[in-house]
């Protein structure tokens, strides 16, 4: 089986394209830079999501379509709204086109659980319209998916944007544990490597058409984070919490999303409808020259 991979030289993209190809599939890496763990055994293709024909090159020859390019950072998607836009919901529809031209088998697409949030800033905004994008290209041209909504995020391969990564360097420059967020903040961690496992069997029959959450088994306290970080660092200090809101970013759940379905005004006098239906039968008509 042969698998595209977009975004596949970054944290999550990697660790997939390795379980990938391990399981002996062909797996084609595409992405604007070339990835350090690039295997013998895969194949790069550099390119930018927004140009459609070489992405149209890349996809006519796959059967599966993992996509993890994107605007991933939350901080950074909520200073640019419109490259936002752009990567995460235009890519996303680009993709979906070529799947549907050249019948791609599945198209597996990286989420997260900010979908189901009042959270997540203009990243979750992106990624909710992709999602749903995708069920309604499913409805119209019958393109299989597996929606994957990923939570807390942590091991090798990440930038210093990772939560995780962040608060150990910040420890390890300034020589003491702080925390900027809230100290009542519990998050359900999970490894990239225990997801990518995941990831790469969804490509089984039963996960077809499917929405999925990969997180933590059990929701953990920052503050037993940092003890346990204190611990390995052998740091002897008081950890201190500067207890800020820290914007776009959930304390406890991301489940807090509610729609807003809208309050209807009641007429208090309106047109009659049968004299309004001949009017416009009579408006058509003229427009038709038809008498």
């Amino acid at each position: 089986m042969r698998c595209l991979v977009t975004g596949g030289s970054g944290f999550l993209g990697s660790h997939v394209a390795d379980m990938l190809t391990a399981k002996g599939y062909k797996v084609t890496i595409f992405d604007k830079k070339r990835s350090p763990w690039l295997k013998k055994n895969q194949k790069f293709i550099r390119g930018n999501l927004l140009n459609y024909k070489k992405l149209e090159k890349v996809v006519k020859n796959q059967d599966v379509v993992f996509h993890f390019a994107a605007l991933s950072d939350l901080n950074e998607a909520l200073m640019k709204p419109l490259e936002t836009v752009k990567l995460n919901i235009l890519g996303t529809i680009f993709l979906l086109e070529l799947s549907k031209k050249y019948k791609i088998n599945r198209f597996i697409y990286a989420s997260s659980i900010y979908v189901n949030s009042h959270q997540g800033g203009f990243y979750r905004s992106s990624k909710k319209a992709a999602e749903d994008y995708i069920e309604e290209y499913h409805q119209r041209y019958k393109i299989n998916y597996t929606i994957l909504r990923y939570g807390s995020l942590f091991g090798e391969r990440s930038d210093f944007n990772n939560g995780l990564k962040k608060i150990i360097k910040n420890s390890l420059e300034a020589k003491k544990i702080v925390y900027f967020g809230n100290s009542k903040t519990e998050r359900e961690y999970i490894h990239v490597k225990d997801a990518a496992k995941i990831t790469a069997d969804i490509i089984k029959k039963r996960f077809k058409n499917k929405h999925i959450i990969l997180s933590g088994s059990k929701s953990i306290k920052i503050k037993s984070v940092l003890n346990t970080l204190s611990k390995v660092l052998g740091y002897k200090g008081k950890i201190i919490f500067k207890n800020k809101k820290i914007l776009g970013h959930y304390i406890k759940t991301p489940y807090t999303y509610k729609p807003k379905y809208g309050k209807k005004l009641p007429l208090k006098k309106n047109l009659n409808f049968t004299k309004s239906l001949i009017s416009l039968v009579n408006e058509v008509k003229k427009e038709l020259r038809v008498k």
